[in-house]
């Protein structure tokens, strides 16, 4: 497997990026300390109007503080009971003001007409802290949607142990987390062995599902602390099987994200869409990365399975 970045695009006024999802023409990007879900054309990555989730005062200086952002790392499509598609972003819940969430119910080909509903994500996440291991701290980093299940993807940094996935009955979640019923859906939970760098273990960061297929990205960086941020020694692409469940972790196929001469990136991948197929076992992605200092980029890659 082999993954090369093609090209790297500045994002200018987007602090942070944090989960990308492509619906139609236009791309979708949310960033963790953003009251904004912005607005791409797909195919030039010309920005459009953004679409504000929610209003503070906290964002004059281009960045909400730690302390008080809602840290949206996760954003996927789901289908809506009322016909079409919507955008769901979710907070990490690594803090009490990380438990929120937002529904965004899409409208047809007009992204800035978007209806933005929040979202009190507190229930769902107490369910997921009761199956977390002891001593491991919540911190949602990514969100997948396939015919079935709403997967959540847990990342705990410095330690391989709290590699898992959260595997959501999708139809019960969505009504769980939308205050339709008050019914707790039935979670399961499966581990995975990710790669490593310098002995550092790769977190789980983006995903999306494509065509039968579940592509991820795990970064890596140096710390143990879910809040604080770390050096970043690097990033994966890859598959993930969803199907496949057994007691110990399953092993997942990643390979390292390079530069065209082949040199490792050390960027930190945070979400990831599927632009197109490329041909049998090749794929163009389309990558989003945060620098911690607020810089954000879209990444072009090739990725051959």
């Amino acid at each position: 497997m082999q993954a090369t970045i093609l090209r790297e695009i500045q994002l200018p006024k987007l602090p942070s990026a944090s989960g990308v999802e492509l619906v139609g023409d236009t791309v979708y990007i949310i960033g963790d300390d953003a009251p904004l879900l912005y607005c791409f054309d797909a195919r030039k990555l010309e920005a459009g109007q953004p679409v504000t989730l929610f209003e503070t005062a906290h964002f004059s200086a281009g960045r909400i503080p730690k302390s008080l952002k809602p840290d949206l790392e996760c954003l996927t499509a789901v289908p809506a009971a009322e016909g079409g598609t919507a955008l769901l972003a979710l907070g990490s819940g690594a803090t009490a003001a990380r438990e929120v969430g937002y529904w965004i119910a899409l409208s047809g080909n007009a992204p800035a007409a978007a209806t933005v509903y929040p979202l009190s994500l507190t229930p769902l996440y107490q369910l997921l802290r009761a199956q977390l291991p002891a001593g491991l701290t919540l911190n949602l980093e990514a969100a997948a949607t396939t015919a079935d299940s709403l997967l959540l993807m847990q990342r705990s940094v410095g330690t391989a142990a709290g590699n898992l996935v959260f595997h959501c009955p999708l139809a019960a979640t969505l009504d769980f987390v939308r205050h339709r019923t008050a019914q707790a859906p039935a979670i399961e939970v499966q581990y995975y062995a990710l790669p490593s760098i310098d002995g550092k273990p790769a977190g789980l960061s983006g995903a999306v599902a494509f065509e039968g297929r579940l592509f991820v990205t795990a970064s890596v960086e140096d710390t143990t602390d879910p809040v604080a941020d770390g050096a970043v020694l690097g990033s994966f692409v890859g598959v993930l099987d969803p199907q496949r469940r057994s007691a110990r972790p399953v092993p997942v196929d990643l390979a390292l994200l390079r530069r065209p001469d082949g040199q490792p990136y050390r960027g930190k991948v945070e979400g990831v869409a599927v632009r197109r197929c490329l041909g049998p076992g090749r794929y163009e992605l389309l990558l989003v990365t945060d620098d911690d200092a607020g810089g954000s980029t879209a990444v072009e890659v090739a990725l051959t399975l």
